[in-house]
């Protein structure tokens, strides 16, 4: 009898599970509890629209900045009177103007002198307090070059208009006394005085803004003008700014030159800049934050999406499903929930940014390369988030889970 030997045992079947499939059943938790998944999804939105709509104002206002100090020019230098270190008051030379243009690289040089205790007003009924901050300057033809500015309405004061009663109102002026147009007449320093242009806003100079300006000779005929300039406003090569600043002082007063200080307005706006940049900074960090805290309640939410449904664990690894299933199941999920989170933070942060630059009349920059990153990151703290939830499902035995169910 001839014994036949017995048919070798099948391997048992391994668990097979399509990528395909993992998808529709990592989405089972979401769709059966929308609150709760949306709520997990808010907190994702509001950490990446955070920063997103951080970096897209701050880039929209610095475009702004940047443009406005292009506009204006950073080749613009201001000298005025220091103070002796004692404390005591300085003046000018009255050849301060004169000295400083024939430095090489200096294009104009316009003085102004604000005259005190002279201040303008719309008629000689207006009791002599309601000054309304405005000043009167002494000012010649050569200050809208150095501001590189144009008149509104009307001219400036030329030679010939500088030996008579005649006045520019800067912007503010003209609004405060309610003039819109030359021709009128203005009372100052018991004088009547013949409006002859409007200028508009000069930004580097914001005193020339609530000024009334008249002609030199006037102000000396009238006013008892002493020469002294209290300002000079200086406009430079462009390439050559940083080295006409180092020589300006010595040469507006050879004699002491510490007692002139020399300034570059545009460098507010420059200031102004770096704040926004060490703003953002700031800014970001809470956005991260708030990202952070979006992660930790995806994370919560997966932990007990996990103890809800040990049940369908068990249930599934009683049918054949393995760990690496179970666990890809989770994590999918908990993946989702941040990709979600991700893309409603990228449409909220994108509105903002939006909202916002046309609201202060600005370019609207989004930053592409930003949105891109602070999806990734989204995902990978929502990987992260789903790891231990993950492999908390992954290690639940069948009896274990069916039996706590």
């Amino acid at each position: 009898m001839i014994e036949t030997a017995p048919a070798p045992e099948a391997p048992p079947a391994t668990s097979r599970l399509n990528v395909t499939d993992l998808l529709p059943l990592a989405s089972i938790g979401l769709r059966s509890r929308p609150m709760r998944s949306a709520l997990s999804v808010l907190g994702i939105a509001i950490g990446v629209g955070a920063i997103i709509a951080i970096l897209g104002i701050t880039r929209s206002s610095q475009s702004d900045l940047i443009a406005q100090i292009d506009r204006l020019g950073t080749n613009m230098l201001t000298l005025s009177a220091a103070p002796t270190p004692a404390g005591d008051p300085t003046q000018l030379p009255t050849t301060a103007a004169e000295t400083v243009a024939r430095v090489e690289g200096v294009i104009e040089a316009a003085p102004i002198a604000t005259l005190s205790r002279i201040q303008p007003f719309r008629t000689d009924r207006i009791p002599a307090y309601r000054t309304n901050g405005l000043g009167v300057v002494a000012a010649d033809g050569r200050l809208l070059a150095a501001l590189d500015i144009r008149p509104t309405a009307g001219s400036f004061i030329s030679p010939a208009w500088a030996r008579y009663p005649a006045v520019a109102l800067g912007h503010d002026a003209a609004l405060q006394l309610g003039i819109g147009a030359p021709g009128g007449r203005i009372w100052i320093g018991r004088h009547w005085f013949v409006i002859v242009g409007i200028l508009p806003s000069a930004e580097l100079a914001p005193e020339i803004d609530a000024a009334v300006l008249i002609g030199p000779p006037v102000a000396r005929e009238l006013f008892d003008y002493d020469g002294h300039p209290t300002r000079v406003y200086v406009r430079t090569d462009p390439e050559r700014t940083i080295d006409v600043a180092a020589v300006l002082a010595p040469s507006a007063n050879p004699i002491h030159p510490e007692r002139v200080a020399v300034s570059r307005p545009s460098d507010a706006l420059a200031a102004r800049l770096a704040a926004v940049t060490s703003t953002t900074s700031l800014l970001l960090g809470l956005g991260a934050v708030a990202l952070l805290v979006g992660g930790i309640g995806v994370g919560n939410v997966m932990l007990i999406s996990v103890l809800e449904r040990r049940g369908e664990v068990g249930l599934r690894r009683a049918l054949g499903a393995s760990r690496r299933h179970i666990a890809l199941q989770f994590l999918i999920e908990s993946m989702l929930l941040a990709a979600a989170g991700g893309l409603a933070g990228v449409v909220i942060g994108t509105a903002l940014t939006i909202a916002v630059a046309r609201f202060r009349q600005w370019q609207p920059l989004v930053p592409v390369p930003e949105i891109a990153a602070a999806l990734v990151a989204g995902l990978l703290i929502g990987a992260i988030a789903g790891v231990y939830p993950a492999t908390r499902a992954a290690r639940l035995s069948p009896t274990e889970a069916l039996r706590l169910v």
